[in-house]
């Protein structure tokens, strides 16, 4: 009977630690992220907000996914040229990113507030890869968490061509803004 009871306080234990690793997890599937291209001659701005994201707050993991295909343009013809002639959106169809927050510990979960964080990883798009660091912010309110950051990519380093007649229309670099509304994550 003694031995019963340590097994089912022992998966008590364990069922509890679990829940208590996965409470450390905050998703969501309507994320936002929009680019924004700016030249003498035109500006480009398109949104995407059928962005998927994890982060787990335990090991400071953090993940993005998007199908390219979901950016929205102002015009038709603008969403038609970047998904057939730019990104190419039949032959890579998504863009991801893996990193790491370096400083996730920094992050108070128990009480709200905006903390500045650092990430690391990995940013894949139209097939190629490349190492990124980002600066965000997190916020931490009524058991929501918000993540917000503002950078520039090259779209040379995605190896993204444009061509020569419309190159004086598109910026060789990209303004990203990525705003994330996570919910903590329920299995």
């Amino acid at each position: 009977m003694i031995n019963i009871m340590k097994n089912l306080l022992i998966i008590l234990l364990f069922v509890s630690l679990v829940n208590c690793i996965s409470a450390q997890k905050y998703f969501t599937k309507t994320g936002h992220i929009s680019f924004f291209s700016t030249t003498p001659i035109e500006d480009i701005e398109a949104h995407n907000y059928q962005v998927t994201s994890v982060i787990d707050f335990e090991n400071g993991e953090i993940v993005f996914a998007l199908l390219m295909k979901s950016f929205e343009f102002e015009k038709a013809l603008m969403q038609e040229h970047f998904n057939e002639k730019y990104v190419e959106s039949d032959e890579f169809p998504k863009a991801n990113f893996k990193g790491l927050i370096v400083n996730y510990e920094s992050v108070n979960l128990a009480k709200s507030g905006i903390y500045k964080v650092k990430i690391i990883g990995k940013l894949t798009m139209h097939g190629k890869t490349n190492n990124v660091e980002i600066q965000a912010t997190i916020e931490v309110k009524d058991g929501h968490i918000v993540g917000e950051s503002i950078f520039t990519i090259a779209i040379s380093d995605y190896k993204i061509k444009i061509p020569s007649v419309v190159k004086n229309k598109i910026a060789k670099k990209l303004k990203i803004s990525v705003n994330m509304n996570y919910s903590l994550y329920a299995k």
